[in-house]
């Protein structure tokens, strides 16, 4: 026995690690169903408890793998992180092995996957969304569903389609048996696997609208930084001049008549290093490269919090070439132990690394719909891409085109910036809006509405792109529902659990334990890995031994 739990020990991990590589800089998609498939064949027949500790198995290396990047604070950063986040998985574990005995086991525990990443994606400190099934499909047969019901229905796919394989599985190794191999058996076997099949070309058939109602020509400027890692800032003004030299190079060729004039500009988060409106020297070489390229400026900037001392705030600021700065937005999502600290008094003591978090991020109350010359776009600020409601609000508030102000410079040379581009592009698709991301130091993008990348930059170089940016107003389906496809696949998810307990109970058996579903679904399937034994064809569950 001891060997056996071992050995699914060491498959929930290694499963788990297989899942991270289906996310950039990897991006093997296809293992997505995969893993989810393992993790369903390995808790099914478990009890909740041996199911939330083979969750646990399989999302801690999941995440250890997956959030490597971090390591640039501290790999104790990464350590503690990951198991935070595989404590969600472990709930998954459970819940997938309380639903294993019910009928239509495979659609409850895709349900779960949704549930898991609800709960994630909000607790604590407003969540962590880094790890959700639809970021390692955003260019795959699944990322159309995003058009109808965003990233929770591409999640609920992947889930099902891998579900589904593990149901398909099953069924293959009860045609070991020759006395098994009935016509009702291959039935059984190519029914899940059929539906996979669909589950997975589904997203072919779904229009994903594009037509540009009008377009305005942008440039994005990418300045760059001294260096990577924590001290990306270098002395003061230099991130700032970088970007200010980048424009004035842009401006000069345009002068010379070898790149047409844009409508806009775009800087990104941070491309001005100190508070131009505190500082005269910061907002005097702003005002100097605006008006050199003479057409608005969306400049990102770290500003002081007006009435609450000792507060800052992180803008996106429209600069105009004749009025100077106007409207701004400011991030509504600040990164709770990056950009401030909960617990400050207390846990500083404790961990002093948190001391270089000097000052707290006052969050805004706004989305970020600014007009920027002539197009109507919506500013939204670095890990703000990650979560659905930021974006949504800002297409359904009007903006025409998204845009992604970011500073990945501390993460560089990592796979981090990659993970957050493909955020990007799963948004493009899911709004049906062109999407352009606009980074310190890399990867600049720009995407079109399909979420295909017609443009990017590397990373650590300066550039500057350029080009014309489709504008939509149309809302896509996934954009008119909102988050009612998520709420709705999460409940079901918790209520599939709540089912099984009472019926576990009602029938005397271990919560999860394995139990013959209707019409004898899990007759023959033997000692595979899933838990179960295989005696004379007929399953034996923890209930028949008592």
């Amino acid at each position: 026995m001891a060997r056996r739990e071992a050995r699914s020990t060491a498959l929930a991990a290694l499963s788990g690690a297989a899942l991270a590589f289906a996310f950039p800089p990897y991006g093997l998609w296809v293992l997505s169903p995969v893993a989810v498939a393992a993790l369903s064949l390995l808790t099914r027949g478990r009890t909740g408890r041996q199911g939330a500790w083979l969750g646990f198995a399989f999302g801690w290396p999941f995440f250890l793998f997956l959030l490597k990047w971090l390591h640039v604070v501290g790999w104790d950063a990464v350590v503690g992180l990951a198991l935070v986040q595989a404590l969600f998985v472990l709930g998954l574990g459970a819940g997938l092995a309380v639903t294993s005995r019910l009928a239509a086991w495979p659609l409850w525990g895709a349900c779960l996957w949704v549930t898991e990443e609800f709960l994630r994606d909000r607790l604590p400190f407003g969540g962590f969304t880094w790890g959700r099934l639809a970021f390692a499909n955003a260019d795959s047969p699944y990322t159309p569903l995003a058009a109808l019901g965003g990233a929770p229905l591409v999640t609920f796919a992947v889930a099902l389609t891998g579900t589904l394989l593990a149901a398909a599985a099953l069924a293959a190794l009860r045609l070991r048996s020759p006395a098994a191999r009935t016509a009702r058996a291959y039935a059984l076997g190519l029914g899940p696997l059929a539906v996979a099949a669909a589950v997975t070309v589904a997203g072919f058939a779904v229009p994903v609208p594009t037509k540009a109602d009008d377009t305005v020509r942008i440039a994005v400027v990418q300045g760059n930084v001294q260096q990577p890692g924590m001290h990306f800032l270098g002395r003061p003004m230099q991130i700032l001049n970088n970007h200010v030299e980048a424009t004035l190079d842009l401006a000069e060729r345009i002068k010379r008549g070898k790149e047409p004039r844009p409508d806009l500009v775009i800087w990104p988060e941070n491309s001005s290093d100190l508070d131009p409106y505190k500082w005269p020297e910061a907002g005097d070489r702003i005002e100097e490269a605006v008006k050199a390229v003479g057409v608005p400026v969306l400049v990102g900037a770290l500003v002081d919090h007006p009435t609450k001392e000792g507060y800052v705030e992180n803008q996106g600021i429209v600069w105009d070439p004749k009025k100077g700065p106007g409207a701004h937005y400011t991030k509504q999502h600040p990164v709770p132990f990056g950009e401030y600290v909960p617990f400050r008094d207390q846990l500083s003591k404790v961990i002093t690394r948190l001391q270089q978090v000097p000052r707290d991020f006052y969050p805004g109350d706004r989305t970020g719909v600014l007009q920027t010359g002539p197009a109507r776009l919506g500013d939204v600020i670095c890990f703000e891409v990650a979560y659905d409601e930021i974006p949504r609000d800002t297409v359904r508030d009007g903006a025409r085109a998204l845009v992604v102000q970011t500073n990945n410079a501390t993460y560089g040379r990592t796979g981090q910036p990659e993970q957050q581009l493909v955020m990007s592009q799963l948004r493009a698709v899911e709004h049906g809006r062109a999407v352009v991301t606009a980074a310190t130091s890399g990867i600049s993008a720009i995407v079109a509405p399909d979420g295909t990348v017609r443009q990017r930059t590397g990373e650590f170089t300066r550039d500057v792109l350029t080009g014309q940016l489709p504008l939509r107003d149309d809302l896509t389906v996934a954009d008119r529902v909102g988050a009612a496809p998520e709420w709705v696949i999460a409940i079901v998810g918790v209520l599939a659990c709540a089912g099984a307990l009472v019926l576990g109970r009602r029938r005397g058996t271990p919560a999860g334990a394995a139990t013959s579903a209707p019409g004898g679904a899990d007759q023959g399937e033997g000692r595979d890995g899933t838990g179960h034994d295989q005696q004379d064809g007929q399953a034996q569950t923890e209930g028949q031994h008592q």
